[in-house]
């Protein structure tokens, strides 16, 4: 019986295992507890101290507010310049499916626009080329 038996972690050291068993259990991310800010939820303990010194506990928690997405109008825009290509004198923008006229280019002829929304300069520009915008 020997009398000074070597350390157990001593006698691994150089060996390419070192205590793990075989090389494949010592090898991915798992054995490191995931990738980045995995395992950091609610319900785990993993990794809390990182998580609590470099966010304090603003991390945990619901904040803030998500406006429901069929509260908001969608604005669906044309410019005075697209209005040249229609034929008619009177033309109802909000059957065509926009919403608001802006006052991008010129219009050379006289038209009526009936339009819910619209911009000071693209008043400005129809009833300059004599026609008017009719708000809806």
């Amino acid at each position: 019986m020997p009398v000074n038996k070597r350390k157990k972690n001593s006698r691994l050291k150089g060996s390419h295992t070192y205590g793990w068993g075989s090389k494949k259990k010592h090898r991915k991310a798992g054995n490191r507890g995931g990738h980045g800010m995995s395992g950091t939820g609610k319900r785990s303990d993993h990794k809390k101290t990182m998580i609590l010194k470099k966010y304090g506990h603003d991390y945990f928690g619901k904040t803030g507010f998500k406006r429901p997405q069929q509260v908001l109008l969608k604005i669906k825009t044309i410019n005075i310049e697209d209005l040249n290509k229609f034929k008619e004198d009177k033309i109802d923008l909000l059957k065509l499916g926009y919403n608001k006229l802006l006052g991008k280019g010129n219009i050379n002829k006289k038209v009526t626009i009936i339009v819910p929304k619209f911009s000071e300069s693209a008043k400005e520009k129809i009833e300059k080329a004599g026609g008017q915008i009719l708000e809806q």
